[in-house]
């Protein structure tokens, strides 16, 4: 038997510029992760076993 496939829902007038503006606030808020503390221990250890 074959499945039904369900339409795609589109957002319009308001809904569609709250969705927006939540895309642009969280996009603004976006922060990037830093590793350059585990990087530092990875590589003391890697210095300390001689790799």
């Amino acid at each position: 038997m074959a499945i039904a496939i369900k339409s795609i829902p589109v957002l319009r007038d308001r809904v569609a510029q709250a969705f927006t503006a939540t895309v642009t606030v969280n996009t603004a808020k976006k922060s990037t992760v830093d590793f350059s503390k585990q990087a530092s221990v990875a590589s003391k250890i890697l210095a300390k076993a001689k790799l």
